[in-house]
């Protein structure tokens, strides 16, 4: 179990160094994201048969720090790509995510429904699969 001096530690970010889609990323997360030591096995499933036009715009549902809208918004870089997730420190990493990458066609908002009434070409989202039996 976890005491009091492991606080700090945990609230330290990690940093991942992250191949998806043909782009390198560098990405920050936290313990408390989802996955935060490395990408899981869903997400680099997903990436390794997913594709989109260079133009697309996209929706990144339940985002989390970001590595798969960060990734298809290199992709796209004629398009844009829309993040968005329930978690305020998820979204406050994506966004930071996305600035150290250079990535400026991407952007990351908690999720609430106005958000989602632009028309989209794209809809992704990934499910845990690690509870599939």
């Amino acid at each position: 179990m976890f005491e009091r001096k492991d606080i700090a530690k945990l609230k330290k970010d990690i940093v991942l160094d992250v191949e998806l889609f043909d782009s390198n990323l560098k990405l920050h997360t936290r313990w408390g994201t989802f996955s935060p030591r490395a990408l899981d096995d869903g997400t680099k499933l997903l990436m390794k048969y997913f594709s989109a036009d260079i133009d697309d715009v996209c929706l990144d549902l339940g985002c989390g720090y970001g590595p798969i809208g960060l990734a298809l918004a290199k992709h796209c870089s004629k398009g844009e790509v829309h993040m968005v997730d329930k978690d305020f420190v998820a979204v406050d990493l994506a966004n930071y995510n996305a600035k150290i990458n250079n990535i400026f066609n991407a952007f990351c908002k908690s999720l609430v429904i106005s958000n989602l009434i632009k028309l989209f070409q794209i809809f992704l989202l990934k499910l845990d699969a690690s509870n599939c039996q």
